[in-house]
């Protein structure tokens, strides 16, 4: 009697220590995955890779992570959850056009920064990331570029919001700062005046060589 009574409190012990133990090795799976993307490129991370990485076996791996695309969200999840990501609800709230291009471009560029080494590869092997992390991807972009674009007159304007979008890329970055030695604060500055540019340019609705071609009228006799 006094044994039934005891029984339930071991089964519940190993219950937990058994899920804390799966818990455990989904943990060491993703940062082995994320550790592999950030140091070899997502298309050079094989499963065989992150097994061995996290010491478990390709069927382990399976268990946790039935497809690509799941273990792509775990990975890019925690990742995401150590940086500090950009904040364009922030951005927003700034009027001026000018101001909120000069601080949306210095969280973008400082993310940019932090993250360089991973961004750079996923982006270089984007053929190999599944196609719901690349659309996650280019929606936040768009969200980023459609609040920054907001601010400006004539918002819809597609040169303006092209130069902007150009503005925001991380490849503007690594060229600006990496490629030609500028700090993120000075590459901000060079793109804040590209883009405010663009409202201040002159575009002719005539064709080319309309005018010098064109006769004078007739003069009355």
């Amino acid at each position: 009697m006094n044994e039934q009574r005891r029984s339930p409190k071991p089964r519940g012990y190993e219950m937990r220590k058994r899920a804390e133990d799966v818990s455990r090795t989904r943990q060491r799976i993703v940062e082995a995955a994320v550790d592999l993307h950030g140091t070899a490129g997502p298309a050079s991370t094989t499963i065989a890779a992150i097994a061995e990485r996290s010491g478990v076996t390709r069927l382990t791996v399976y268990r946790h992570f039935p497809d690509e695309t799941a273990l792509f969200e775990a990975c890019s999840g925690h990742w995401l959850s150590r940086q500090k990501l950009p904040r364009p609800e922030e951005w927003g709230a700034i009027e001026n056009p000018v101001e909120r291009m000069t601080a949306g471009l210095a969280d973008l560029y400082r993310f940019y920064r932090a993250g360089e080494q991973m961004l750079a590869l996923v982006i270089r092997d984007e053929h190999a990331v599944p196609q719901p992390i690349r659309e996650a991807r280019a929606e936040m972009t768009r969200q980023c570029i459609e609040v920054l674009a907001d601010a400006w007159p004539e918002a819809d304007d597609p040169v303006r919001r092209a130069v902007i979008g150009h503005a925001a890329a991380f490849s503007s970055w690594r060229s600006l700062c990496r490629d030609q030695g500028l700090t993120d604060r000075e590459a901000v500055e060079v793109m804040v005046a590209l883009v405010d540019a663009v409202g201040k340019r002159r575009v002719s609705t005539s064709p080319p060589g309309s005018t010098s071609c064109r006769r004078p009228p007739e003069r009355g006799r």
